[in-house]
């Protein structure tokens, strides 16, 4: 028999779950007792925005595999529209992805 990887799959995936469902269960436990307004949640809050950030400008600036055959400018039209429909619409993210995600569709599909 062979000795098991550090790296093997099945490991990997396991600590994963391991690391989301731990996250998980703690929050659970702490979401009566946590203010919504303390400084531990408004950390949380920059902490997520800078990632959904962080990932945007990644998709943008350095796509990969379907979207890097899209030009500059689709995936930067679509971000503009992104962004102009966060800021009307009281800073709804969902909104703003969904928009942004039909425009670069519309544009793919047209051009």
């Amino acid at each position: 028999m062979t000795e098991p990887s550090l790296y093997s799959p099945v490991l990997m995936i396991t600590l994963a779950a391991v690391a989301t469902y731990a996250s998980r269960l703690l929050g659970t436990f702490l979401s009566g007792k946590i203010s919504t307004d303390s400084a531990v949640i408004e950390w949380i809050t920059c902490v997520t925005y800078a990632l959904l950030a962080g990932l945007v400008v990644r998709m943008i600036w350095l796509p990969i595999g379907a979207l890097a055959q899209t030009p500059d400018w689709m995936r930067l039209t679509a971000a503009a529209t992104g962004l102009i429909v966060f800021a009307i619409s009281r800073k709804n993210i969902g909104l703003a992805v969904l928009l942004g995600s039909l425009v670069l569709v519309a544009l793919t599909s047209l051009f």
